[in-house]
């Protein structure tokens, strides 16, 4: 991945976190990674633990960035939530699968900032 996309994925990751600290979320985890994926951010609502997808994009001219959260690339991130629940002992208390869309104009700012709640279930998981 070129220099430029990681830089404006890390932009995009820090937006999501101070959009969703005024939303209430309490971030415990960033960037979460196991033998199986990563997770962008790990957080907590009330008594939900929520795993955050953080999509950023230039432009939306190629889709919005919610729609590059594939089946595979949510498959990833399901497997590793699991990871993550089981190395912290909650695989128990609730969870959910959120996606911040973001969208950053020429001169790097907020043109759009989207939380999709509950954006995808865990197909077949049992956790």
């Amino acid at each position: 991945m070129g220099k430029a996309r990681i830089e404006l994925g890390e932009k995009g990751e820090n937006l999501a976190v101070d959009f969703l600290r005024k939303k209430g979320y309490r971030i415990v985890a960033m960037n979460f990674r196991s033998s199986l994926g990563e997770v962008d951010l790990v957080a907590q609502e009330r008594d939900t633990t929520v795993f955050v997808e953080v999509k950023t994009r230039r432009s939306v001219q190629y889709g919005t960035p919610q729609e590059s959260v594939t089946g595979a690339k949510q498959s990833r991130i399901v497997k590793t939530a699991l990871s993550y629940l089981k190395k912290n002992n909650l695989g128990n208390g609730n969870y959910r699968f959120d996606v911040v869309a973001v969208v950053i104009d020429r001169g790097g700012g907020v043109k759009s900032m989207e939380l999709i709640r509950d954006a995808f279930e865990p197909d077949g998981w049992y956790g």
